[in-house]
């Protein structure tokens, strides 16, 4: 394994990711727990990879979620239901990774649902060139349904319970634009109740819902990359023998 100043690390990584040779899009999977991270990787390399005249797809699993009535059947907190349930893989391979792969058109979509709304999203199709590179970050995404459609795997790998911490701290800081500066009580009871159900989601959803994946799909075993994020200024990194680029 390797490590280096994060900087340095991204650095390193677009110029992997632009090493690979592929006669169709490249398309990139960012893949790992809730708040490991990997949504700031895939920013962090668009905005390397785009700096170098590449032409750049962001996309997100968050954009292929069902409408939230499928969503949640099995309950607001059930595992099964965020593995099973929370997205529409048909459609992300039928819209985007199939239109970008070997034997597509480059017509893609890069959402089907509007989250806000809960409404099926407008974006329209548009036409990919044929060595842009699709950076697409989510959970779930080297499951049967989806291993083979990446070109390359990355997934980020964090503690579960630093995942938890991270949340807490996000969620908190979401929470302060809403706060009531007349009532100090009224926000610390707010926030309290933010935290509360950040831990709750996180314990009985999220962390096992992971712990399904990584029992049914054995993710990391597919991965090319493994970036372990603990330390988010200086990350270590794992690159598999049968990755496509070697080293990073």
């Amino acid at each position: 394994m390797d490590q280096a100043p994060r900087s340095e690390f991204i650095g390193r990584l677009a110029h992997a990711i632009s090493s690979v040779t592929a006669t169709h899009p490249l398309r990139v999977a960012v893949d790992g727990p809730p708040a490991s991270g990997k949504t700031t990787l895939a920013d962090e390399l668009a905005a390397v990879l785009g700096a170098q005249d590449r032409d750049v797809i962001r996309a997100t699993i968050d954009d292929f979620l069902v409408p939230r009535a499928r969503r949640y059947r099995r309950g607001r907190y059930s595992a099964e239901g965020c593995y099973f349930d929370a997205h529409d893989h048909a459609a992300l391979c039928r819209v985007l990774l199939d239109p970008l792969g070997p034997d597509g058109d480059r017509m893609f979509r890069p959402a089907v649902l509007d989250g806000d709304t809960d409404t099926p999203s407008s974006a329209p199709a548009t036409t990919a060139p044929a060595d842009a590179v699709l950076l697409f970050d989510g959970v779930f995404l080297l499951r049967p349904e989806l291993v083979d459609r990446w070109d390359l795997r990355i997934f980020v790998s964090v503690p579960y319970e630093l995942t938890v911490e991270r949340a807490k701290n996000r969620g908190t800081a979401l929470a302060g634009p809403t706060r009531d500066t007349a009532d100090p009580a009224r926000t610390t009871n707010t926030t309290t109740a933010r935290t509360a159900e950040i831990e709750r989601s996180w314990r009985n959803r999220y962390i096992p819902a992971q712990q399904l994946y990584f029992a049914m799909a054995h993710p990391t075993d597919h991965a090319d990359i493994i970036v372990y994020n603990d330390q988010l200024e200086r990350p270590t990194w794992d690159v598999r023998p049968r990755s496509p680029i070697h080293r990073i």
